[in-house]
């Protein structure tokens, strides 16, 4: 049994930030009921290639994108842009636990479905809206995107090479950060909704925003600022307050040193046949180390250079100071630590019988995470879920079929 299951939640939301909440909270038992639109369903079913293969080989209409983030849900394909299918929303609402959305602010009160009005049929409702810059504020009606909210949010001017380096200027995460962060965030706000709820009866109304979220996890980054009154600036692959702790060229290839604190550095330059460096009063302790950075680099760049990036990360790990070599994804999913923690899994697809995927990383001893399946095909379960929580009959659902309210997709 999960952690969360007997709950239920009703996710309206699409693309990243709100799917990968709702599928956060399917992993932990939850049984979570994704809505989307007839005919096109959530955007990211339309963001291909790469797509799902079948066992032929032969590419389906199931993209990479939308199996990433929305495992183990069930889909039903409602239009809500018709008052039958807000009226449907509305009903569902009354036995759910959770409803996750996403649209700009404001826009589902004109459907009667925001939060005010589903609270008067459910008041133990836990109303999750993901939106780019929350409920309140100059740009609560604005659209947002991971990749504005990186810029936005002072992101994209700590990431990236320095500028006086070649490749210099900012740059965006290789993954949509700030939507995975909400996210994840959005998730443990709703947990402890509920948690709440378990006290006062009453569920509440959670206003997660990107760009929020992006401000908080500039983490250490925002504090140095607001404690040097210094802009922090970009390090590329360099740490702002720690002195070795970087990317470094071997001689036939780049691998990554963190070197943590002093006795760290002892250990690395003993190792590394430099046991002089921790004597300098340049380098000694890690503050030094900061204020002479280039120096310290240069020293060590220049000999990184007479050994192979394999004979180099030998050498340090013996000694116990971290260090490993840069994967791409290929080798980060064929590491064999990777392997044993169970990180992918296979979740048979009505499309694809081998379908794997990467897992959930939450490992509890007591009510483990499930896979009930993959991402759901657009609307799969319209009928089961509409007769088992709304007891419509055949004729009924034939009905709303004809008039374009709902659909039903073949598994």
């Amino acid at each position: 049994m999960g952690a969360l299951t007997g709950i239920r939640v009703l996710d309206l939301s699409r693309v990243l930030a709100g799917p990968w909440c709702g599928q956060t909270l399917a992993d932990l038992g939850a049984e979570v009921i994704k809505v989307e639109r007839p005919e096109s369903g959530d955007d990211t079913r339309g963001w291909g290639p790469p797509w799902m293969k079948n066992p032929e080989g032969e590419w389906t209409a199931e993209t990479s994108y939308y199996q990433s983030a929305n495992r183990g849900k069930l889909s039903v394909a409602i239009n809500l842009a018709s008052a039958e299918g807000q009226e449907l929303v509305r009903a569902l609402v009354a036995d759910c636990d959770v409803l996750i959305e996403n649209y700009k602010a404001g826009s589902l009160e004109k459907y009667g479905l925001d939060y005010a009005t589903l609270a008067e049929i459910n008041p133990r409702l836990v109303y999750c809206s993901i939106t780019g810059f929350g409920q309140t504020g100059p740009r609560a009606a604005e659209p947002g995107y991971d990749f504005i909210i990186q810029g936005l949010g002072g992101l994209m001017s700590i990431t990236g090479e320095r500028d006086d380096l070649p490749g210099g200027g900012p740059q965006k995460t290789g993954v949509a950060f700030s939507d995975l962060m909400t996210g994840l965030y959005s998730t443990i706000a709703i947990q402890a909704a509920l948690i709440n709820r378990e006290k006062t009866g009453r569920g509440q109304h959670c206003d997660m925003a990107l760009l929020d979220v992006q401000v908080a996890t500039l983490a250490n980054q925002s504090l140095n600022y607001l404690a040097s009154g210094k802009v922090p600036g970009r390090y590329g692959n360099a740490h702002a307050n720690i002195v070795p702790y970087q990317v470094f060229h071997a001689a036939d290839r780049d691998f990554i040193i963190a070197c943590g604190n002093d006795t760290q550095f002892v250990a690395l330059c003993n190792a590394i046949d430099l046991p002089e460096l921790p004597s300098d009063s340049r380098f000694s302790r890690n503050a030094d180390r900061v204020k002479n950075r280039e120096e310290i680099i240069e020293i060590l760049a220049a000999h990184f250079l007479g050994a192979t990036a394999d004979e180099w990360v030998s050498k340090i790990h013996a000694v116990k100071v971290p260090v490993g070599a840069i994967n791409n994804i290929a080798q980060a999913l064929e590491e064999p630590q990777v392997q044993a923690r169970d990180m992918l899994v296979n979740l048979p697809h009505p499309l694809n019988p081998a379908f794997t995927m990467v897992g959930s990383p939450i490992k509890l001893s007591g009510s483990p995470v499930e896979y009930r399946g993959p991402a759901p095909m657009l609307g799969q379960d319209t009928d089961e879920v509409l007769r088992a929580r709304l007891d419509l009959t055949d004729e009924q659902l034939t009905a709303l079929k004809e008039q374009g309210i709902i659909e039903q997709s073949p598994r």
